[in-house]
């Protein structure tokens, strides 16, 4: 297994997976403004797994529902079976079969859009 490595204690490098490009965008603006460090940008669920390989984030807020083929909590599984990295879910549907199925990968947090900076800072905080 990988082990994500981070350059600080206190700044995360996170990869951001999501669909919706200006969600992705406000997204890292957010971590940016929390003082950590957004490294990726991925749309799909195979993306993200490859990003993540090649960048090695500390953790990866992931968008439980992507417009590919693969959704978000499968691609989390490819990446934790992958190394330790710590996944952040990311819903704006909030359902007990999404819960069920992302417990399963042991998240580090799990958070309903839409979300403010603090709340964002809290998970992260946590993780």
């Amino acid at each position: 297994m990988i082990a994500a490595t981070s350059s600080t204690p206190d700044r995360l490098r996170i990869l951001v997976v999501e669909d919706e490009v200006i969600i992705a965008m406000d997204i890292a603006m957010q971590l940016r403004e929390l003082g950590h460090e957004p490294v990726g940008h991925a749309t799909r669920g195979e993306q993200a797994i490859d990003m993540a390989r090649q960048l090695l984030p500390d953790l990866v807020l992931m968008d439980v529902h992507l417009a590919s083929a693969m959704d978000g909590i499968t691609a989390a599984e490819a990446i934790r079976a992958q190394s330790e990295t710590g996944i952040v879910f990311l819903s704006a549907f909030d359902t007990s079969t999404n819960r069920s199925r992302a417990e399963a990968v042991k998240p580090v947090g799990y958070i309903t859009k839409p979300f403010d900076t603090e709340e964002l800072r809290k998970v992260l905080a946590a993780a």
